[in-house]
């Protein structure tokens, strides 16, 4: 196994800014131990983004926020702008996950705007996708995924979207009461996405990173990473307990001896 892979977390709304910080000191030491072709991330709320990108300032792992506006700035109370989150100097901005289509109706309209944004403030995109569990019993699961993916990245170029990742979250995997997926079923759907990218982009398609997450654990981890266009993992419950995360890291390590 030659190329990067990128592990990862959001934390969505877990963390109090002091449990963030203790997790990441040890994160920060434990990415000094771990084999270069894996590429860190973590996610935290809006509250804590300055203090664990301030302490995270010198180490290898890359920070990202859970949302933001389109806009540089406006009457959008409760939002913050693509500019605020440059300032503090974040790397990547996760965009489209499900909870936000979910709870908020985020649409692949919207979502695009963000990924412009996103891009014009030099940040990495990661544009989640994903279909949901009457979707996947109505057999339309690939026409759901071809369709965010080429709204959510409408008017993106061959040159910008080499900065651009996708992850790939089928709903009803994700959360509590997820059921993980089959690696056979990830498998193919990581084929059919890698064929959408190529035909939208030609050659810069095949290298965009496509990360999968849904109910990532300890028991299935392994399976998911070996498979020939998963690039990453985007890692839930099973990442924030440090102790269960350094497992993974620690086996994922392996893959690089």
């Amino acid at each position: 196994m030659s190329n990067k892979i990128w592990i990862g977390t959001n934390w969505k709304m877990t963390k109090t800014l002091k449990e963030g910080l203790a997790y990441t000191e040890e994160l920060n030491e434990l990415s000094k131990k771990v084999s270069s072709n894996i590429e860190l991330f973590i996610i935290p709320s809006h509250t804590a983004l300055i203090p664990i990108h301030e302490l995270t300032s010198k180490s290898r792992i890359h920070i990202g926020a859970q949302n933001m506006h389109w806009e540089e700035e406006g009457a959008y109370t409760g939002e913050v702008s693509p500019r605020m989150l440059e300032e503090i100097g974040i790397d990547m901005i996760e965009l489209g996950h499900s909870e936000r289509r979910q709870y908020y109706n985020e649409n692949d309209r919207e979502i695009n705007k963000k990924v412009h944004a996103g891009l014009s403030h030099g940040f990495t995109p990661l544009v989640c996708i994903g279909e949901n569990l009457e979707q996947k019993n109505n057999n339309i699961s690939k026409e759901v995924l071809a369709a965010q993916l080429k709204v959510c990245l409408k008017d993106v170029t061959k040159e910008e979207v080499t900065k651009v990742m996708v992850a790939y979250e089928p709903v009803w995997a994700i959360g509590e009461n997820g059921i993980p997926a089959d690696a056979t079923y990830v498998a193919e759907a990581h084929a059919f996405l890698r064929q959408q990218l190529v035909e939208l982009y030609g050659e810069t398609g095949a290298k965009i990173p496509l990360l999968f997450g849904g109910s990532v654990n300890l028991e299935n981890f392994m399976e998911y990473i070996k498979i020939e266009d998963v690039n990453g993992l985007f890692i839930g419950r099973a990442a924030w307990n440090m102790d269960s995360f350094k497992q993974i890291l620690h086996r994922l390590d392996d893959l690089f001896a």
